[in-house]
């Protein structure tokens, strides 16, 4: 069997906005977040080895992913992996895809659908902390969205940063590198977390009111990148809930120290994009309570990602199709 091989350039064609409708595609057509297969972890010498399986009545696929925390020194990529792509009926396999470059479109589609349902269609001032793959990714993705009238780019190492911010100036924004310490988010409408820190990133009060945060670094219990004042503060809306309630550390800390509770997640992105929950803070009238009594509702809204594998299939599966129009 000659099995397609789709590579970074393959996946890179399809773009940020049609992975982005691709996901709530399948959203709107019924698929449910909440009950898709959970992702597993094996830890390996290398690192990570994360397997995402995934179904729907056409499509059946599973990624497999490593993440190497050492590969960055060693001048090789964080995140490695393959997707394999089969036929549901069937189980013939249909392609194999780069695992990695999925990942690099996947996410920041997954961020954008968010941004779409939780922002307005100007960014004043955007707010960037990472410089590797997922920033760019989602600085792209933002930029497929939104018109972004400024951006900030806040990293590790400042040749990064600047090349980064350099990059986005070459897409319309203004744009410029600024130290760690994250005061630039007093000033954000739209604050992006694509690190690998495990420890918050800035100070979760200095964010406006109305103001969006979108984190997606972290995938385990322990590692954040928002602090806890942030998540008391705002409107919460997950991927799923499932997911979040197992391996988000940016809300099981908070839950931890007695600050948030898990009724208090405003949506998840399924509720979000069809409209079926009421998300505090994006449109008018009021949020609700802990207890589901009316609230009026003041704060940020946050959306934290950890990514799951019915993303990988909505977004392969596009890819797949798109390879051979």
């Amino acid at each position: 069997m000659n099995l397609p091989l789709l590579g970074a350039d393959d996946i890179a064609a399809l773009g940020p906005k049609a992975a982005a409708d691709a996901l709530e595609s399948a959203l709107r057509g019924g698929l449910d977040p909440e009950t898709a297969p959970a992702r597993h972890h094996v830890t390996v010498p290398g690192g990570e080895l994360l397997i995402m399986p995934a179904t729907t009545r056409r499509f059946t696929g599973v990624k497999i992913a490593g993440v190497a925390t050492d590969n960055p020194a060693r001048g090789l990529p964080r995140i490695t992996g393959s997707y394999l792509l089969l036929d549901a009926p069937t189980l013939l396999p249909l392609a194999l895809l780069d695992g990695a470059a999925l990942t690099t479109l996947r996410t920041p589609a997954v961020s954008a659908l968010a941004i779409r349902h939780l922002t307005g269609p100007v960014v004043r001032h955007l707010v960037l902390f990472g410089t590797g793959p997922q920033a760019y990714g989602h600085l792209a993705a933002v930029l497929a969205e939104r018109h972004v009238e400024r951006v900030t780019v806040i990293g590790r190492n400042p040749e990064r940063a600047e090349a980064l911010a350099a990059h986005a100036r070459g897409l319309g924004p203004e744009a410029a590198a600024a130290r760690e310490g994250g005061a630039e988010v007093a000033t954000a409408d739209l604050v992006l977390c694509c690190t690998t820190s495990g420890t918050p990133l800035f100070d979760g009060a200095l964010v406006p009111d109305g103001a969006t945060v979108v984190a997606v670094g972290s995938h385990t219990p322990d590692a954040r990148e928002v602090d806890s004042t942030l998540v008391a503060r705002s409107a919460v809306v997950v991927e799923a809930r499932t997911a979040a309630l197992a391996e988000a550390g940016d809300l099981l800390v908070p839950m931890a120290q007695g600050v948030f509770a898990a009724e208090d997640i405003a949506a998840g992105l399924a509720e979000l994009v069809t409209g079926r929950g009421e998300i505090p803070g994006t449109g008018p009238g009021a949020g609700r309570g802990r207890g589901g009594e009316p609230a009026a509702f003041a704060g940020p809204r946050f959306f934290k990602s950890v990514g799951m594998g019915w993303e990988d299939l909505a977004v392969a599966a596009a890819v797949y199709g798109n390879s051979a129009a």
